[in-house]
């Protein structure tokens, strides 16, 4: 079997005449981590019956640590040896310290190299202490190492949504070889988490060239989440241009795109299946071409005709719909039938086309919310609506939100305790640890727990004026968050056990959690993670037979239209009462730490983001609300 069908088994692959990269798409980055990991493990035992030494070239950032924790695994259990391998990793910022938690050495020593046998003299890292004078003979030497070596049998990347591979920022020349780089600025926000901040992240880089990398005889990329779509397919079915470095890769003979469903969400054959293929039109996919034609051609959908369909690919719909008339109607009822004003049903009322149900008529509601302030910002309007509607509503925050807090604000809320008091030893030890801090530190367990407590006090105060008492407001501190640092431990059995404690407390009709799947190793999508595997337990007892399960999304993206089950509208009232709520969360509202590369205040993204939603249903012909909050329903 050829490199480039490797992967079919397990994944879905299916070309098309828009794309220039060999790609697989697999339902989850786990189970495709696990595929690429074998993949690098056959190699390497195919090399050591050869007597031979394999040469990898490695990557860093979150895309790869489950290949790493799989191949570790697999020395553990199985056998693995690295004794053959000659490692290579593309990059370093610098200047970095290899003891630095954020250099790109500690990285790969926590993930890899401490856990296997490799020889450490055959690590190979750019080094992030090189003298500034010497970096041009370091980067040359490099690259004979590679040369020496035999070449990389095997190249792991990710890619940044710069296009980047390594640190080849755009501009980066097909032919270039190791060097330092400036780093593009959307690419050191994206790096601002990890360093708390951005304005610790390091502006310059040493990375392997593209020229270096393309010499590879074997390239795997990895992508996961929705937050690379867009770059994904840039890459895959664009023209090659240095501004998307990663267009180089579609001149060599034997790369493969691994991504998971998020990361494929752009690519034509998903977005546009009809465009590509003959479809199963199936319901939801009727729905989706239905609203896509809609937009695209800016017209409502009781505008659309049958010269609309059969000019953008969609003959066949007609066909078995008879006309666009009745098609129309019928995707203009489904979608109607999202919206809601009662998202907890509407008593006494017919809950036929209704997306939840009419009993019982007050329902006990948990909104399961990853940081302090995510139930405000996500759904504080929702929020409003069900303790208005008088629901029993409780709220659990996940985790405690802590490493959110800067120390600055940390030290404001110190100072203002010692000032009450000056003989309170706790806050003198912590407005102390705060002054001796140096950057990168950990916070000590006092000035951790503070920072807890700024957040859990905002999130009460919100909680309150939005109506529910102190009492149906829940932290859960879940203990994979609680490390002090970005990078968090893995889900636990312990974890899960809390979750699965509090929905047996509480027996809920309805559970509203964060669905983000952006980013696989993200505080969202392990609390969600969490959550699933609690539901998972508990699904076979009688109270869980009436509860059903709602995902709204946070604060950097919004459900496409045809993926909402319930739009709940928003009154111009609820859009002011719902940013007085997010108000309440003070150390998050300016310079908060982990901005992203959108400058607008979470209140401002989460208003003009509800308000877009509202736009599109107008749009496709639905009434003209202010806003709308949208959610999906999931069946455990």
């Amino acid at each position: 079997m050829s490199d480039k069908l490797k992967y079919t088994e397990a994944g879905k692959f299916e070309e098309t005449r828009f794309e220039k990269i060999h790609n697989v798409v697999f339902d989850n980055s786990d189970v495709a981590s696990i595929e690429v990991a074998k993949e690098i493990a056959d190699l390497i035992k195919s090399k050591q019956s050869a007597n031979e030494n394999c040469v990898l070239g490695l990557a860093t950032g979150s895309s790869p640590i489950k290949v790493y924790e799989e191949l570790v695994r697999m020395h553990e259990e199985e056998g693995l040896s690295f004794k053959n391998v000659i490692s290579f990793n593309l990059d370093e910022y610098y200047p970095m310290t290899k003891e630095n938690t954020q250099s790109y050495w500690y990285f790969m020593h926590e993930h890899l190299f401490n856990h296997v046998d490799i020889l450490p003299e055959n690590i190979n890292i750019p080094s992030g202490e090189v003298k500034q004078d010497e970096i041009h003979q370091f980067c040359i030497d490099y690259e004979l190492k590679i040369k020496e070596a035999g070449g990389l049998d095997f190249q792991l990347l990710g890619i940044g949504r710069t296009g980047h591979i390594g640190f080849n920022e755009p501009g980066s020349h097909y032919n270039s070889g190791t060097r330092n780089i400036t780093l593009d600025h959307i690419t050191r926000v994206d790096a601002g988490p990890a360093f708390l901040g951005i304005d610790h992240v390091p502006r310059v880089a040493i990375t392997m060239g593209i020229g270096t990398i393309r010499k590879a005889k074997r390239i795997v990329l990895l992508a996961w989440g929705v937050n690379k779509a867009a770059v994904i397919r840039e890459t895959i079915e664009g023209e090659i241009t240095s501004e998307v470095p990663a267009t180089y890769l579609q001149r060599h003979d034997n790369v493969t795109f691994v991504l998971d469903e998020g990361a494929s969400t752009e690519l034509t054959r998903a977005r546009t299946p009809w465009l590509v293929k003959n479809c199963i039109w199936t319901e939801d996919l009727t729905l989706k071409a239905v609203v896509w034609l809609s937009q695209k051609l800016e017209k409502s959908i009781l505008k659309l005709t049958d010269k609309d369909y059969n000019f953008h690919g969609m003959s066949s719909l007609l066909v078995e719909q008879g006309s666009a008339y009745q098609l129309n109607i019928n995707m203009f009822n489904r979608l109607q039938h999202t919206i809601t004003g009662w998202p907890g049903g509407k008593p006494n009322a017919d809950d036929t086309n209704r997306p939840e149900r009419n009993t019982p008529a007050r329902k006990r509601v948990i909104i399961f919310s990853p940081h302090p302030d995510d139930d405000v910002i996500s759904m504080g309007g929702t929020f409003d609506r069900l303790v208005e509607q008088g629901h029993e509503v409780h709220v659990a925050y996940q985790t405690s939100g802590n490493i959110a807090v800067s120390d600055e604000e940390a030290l404001k809320f110190a100072e203002v305790a010692l000032a009450l008091n000056g003989s309170d030893a706790n806050s003198k030890k912590i407005v102390e640890d705060l002054g001796s801090k140096q950057e990168y530190d950990i916070d000590t367990p006092e000035v951790r727990s503070l920072k807890g407590l700024i957040r859990r006090k905002e999130s009460v105060a919100a909680t309150r004026y939005v109506g529910i008492p102190d009492s149906q407001v829940h932290f859960l501190d879940l203990p994979f968050y609680e490390t002090g640092r970005v990078k968090k431990n893995k889900l636990s059995e312990k974890d899960v056990s809390i979750m699965k404690d509090i929905i047996a407390e509480i027996k809920p009709h309805q559970i509203y959690a964060a669905g983000d799947l952006a980013d696989p190793h993200g505080t969202h999508k392990v609390c969600l993670d969490s959550l699933f595997l609690a539901l998972e337990d508990l699904k076979k007892e009688s109270y869980m037979d009436d509860c059903w399960v709602w995902l709204y999304r946070g604060a950097w993206h919004e459900w496409d239209i045809h993926d909402i089950e319930m739009a709940v509208p928003m009154s111009p009232d609820q859009v002011l009462k719902k940013k007085q709520a997010i108000f309440y969360h003070q150390s998050q509202k300016d310079g908060v730490m982990f901005q992203g590369d959108d400058s607008r205040e979470f209140w401002v993204r989460a208003e003009d983001r509800n308000k877009e939603t509202a736009k599109k249903y107008n749009s496709l012909g639905m009434a003209d609300y202010a806003a709308f909050e949208a959610f999906k329903r999931y069946h455990y």
